[in-house]
């Protein structure tokens, strides 16, 4: 079926002349809006963790990448992968232990790519000459968790940084010409507008974002927003009305932005809302996005300003 935006598996495949899969690592790191250095709870709507999530705690980094490797490459007889470190703040230690822990990929010849997730408030010149120097033998992503750009929606979400912060992130990575940078944005946040959210994907275009991760507002039991929700059952975006704002938001994006996900997706007993961020509904939902381009004769960048 016809895809009229720019995905990621297009992207890679474009690159790599073959389908390329993520293996996600967690390496332990912390985040210093849990360790006390900005918060002791993270975001409102960050979950600690499952048993399953403390049980890959006690696999090394190496024996993560080895089994997903091989549980991945079984499935879907793959060849080439990225090592996606994702969980928590992933440049929040001292660059030598940083090195050690992204060298780990150099074992695996299989190993492609290396994707680093973060905040924008935890990077440093010193890590991103570390990260760069990645740049000559993998495809390399820092992933920045932006959110909005809005100050009231980061003060609500308590996510401890600002817009100038994520600027300057993007700015100083900027001078690295082979790292590729991504943001991610939740779309639904309480008292943004229309205009706002459609605002936020103005920036990311006339940044010329190389890739962005959309996600809807979703509440996962056990965390703060999760006793907000049940308080205060603030207003969360309908199926369609999500759908569509996906569809107006990337009809905004600059044309070669990759957009790398549409949607969030959460395990069932985890999830209270909305529906369509259960994970069993994702491929469901993302086949609903693309044919609502269809219906609308639209495309990424139509509405591309910049």
């Amino acid at each position: 079926m016809e895809v009229r935006f720019k995905t990621f598996s297009s992207y890679l495949k474009s690159i790599f002349g073959e389908r390329v899969y993520r293996v996600t690592v967690d390496a332990g790191f912390t985040c210093p809006n849990r360790d006390g250095t900005k918060g002791i709870e993270g975001c409102i709507y960050c979950y600690a963790g499952s048993e399953y999530d403390k049980d890959k705690r006690k696999l090394s980094v190496e024996e993560q990448i080895a089994l997903g490797i091989e549980r991945i490459g079984r499935r879907y007889k793959a060849k080439k992968f990225l090592v996606y470190f994702q969980a928590f703040t992933n440049t929040y230690a001292p660059v030598e232990k940083l090195k050690s822990v992204y060298d780990k990929i150099k074992k695996f010849p299989e190993v492609v790519g290396l994707i680093v997730g973060t905040r924008p408030d935890v990077v440093s010149e010193e890590v991103l000459e570390l990260i760069n120097g990645y740049t000559d033998d993998y495809l390399v992503w820092i992933e920045y968790g932006l959110e909005s750009p809005h100050f009231k929606s980061l003060e609500w979400m308590k996510r401890g940084h600002g817009f100038s912060d994520f600027l300057n992130a993007y700015l100083v990575t900027r001078k690295y010409k082979k790292i590729n940078i991504c943001s991610h944005i939740i779309l639904g946040i309480p008292g943004e507008s229309k205009k706002e959210m459609l605002e936020t994907a103005d920036i990311l275009a006339a940044l010329r974002m190389d890739g962005v991760k959309i996600h809807p507002l979703h509440v996962i039991k056990n965390t703060p927003l999760a006793e907000i929700y049940e308080k205060e059952s603030f207003s969360i975006l309908s199926e369609d009305e999500y759908v569509d704002f996906v569809v107006d938001f990337i009809e905004r994006l600059y044309p070669e932005t990759v957009v790398q996900r549409i949607t969030g997706e959460v395990p069932s007993d985890l999830l209270i809302a909305p529906h369509y961020c259960d994970r069993r509904e994702k491929s469901r939902l993302i086949q609903k996005i693309r044919n609502r381009f269809i219906e609308r004769n639209t495309y990424q960048g139509k509405a591309f300003r910049f």
